[in-house]
């Protein structure tokens, strides 16, 4: 519960910053990743529950870390500048559910 709590707090907390940080130029996203190939998830899930969290994924994989760093640099780029306030959910497609 305390999880949950503090990324809508995180969340809230962004819009807020993006609204305060506009009339200034300053742009302020969120990015929440979904299932991430890191070291939280090796070797903490047997390939049984594994494959069942996959199949939920409607890209029918786990991300990888490049996956979000490739979200944060695009939301680095001048082309992004129009983009503000916004949560990029990075997970598949798996809460499309």
């Amino acid at each position: 519960m305390a999880y949950s709590a503090a990324k809508a707090a995180l969340l809230g907390f962004a819009k807020a910053l993006a609204r305060e940080l506009g009339p200034a130029g300053v742009t302020v996203n969120s990015v929440a990743p979904g299932l991430i190939d890191t070291d939280i998830t090796q070797g903490k899930l047997d390939e049984d529950r594994k494959a069942a969290m996959i199949a939920d994924v409607p890209v029918r994989r786990i991300g990888s870390v490049d996956d979000v760093a490739e979200v944060i640099a695009f939301l680095s780029r001048p082309e992004s500048g129009y983009l503000t306030g916004v949560t990029y959910d990075v997970n598949g497609g798996s809460h499309l559910h």
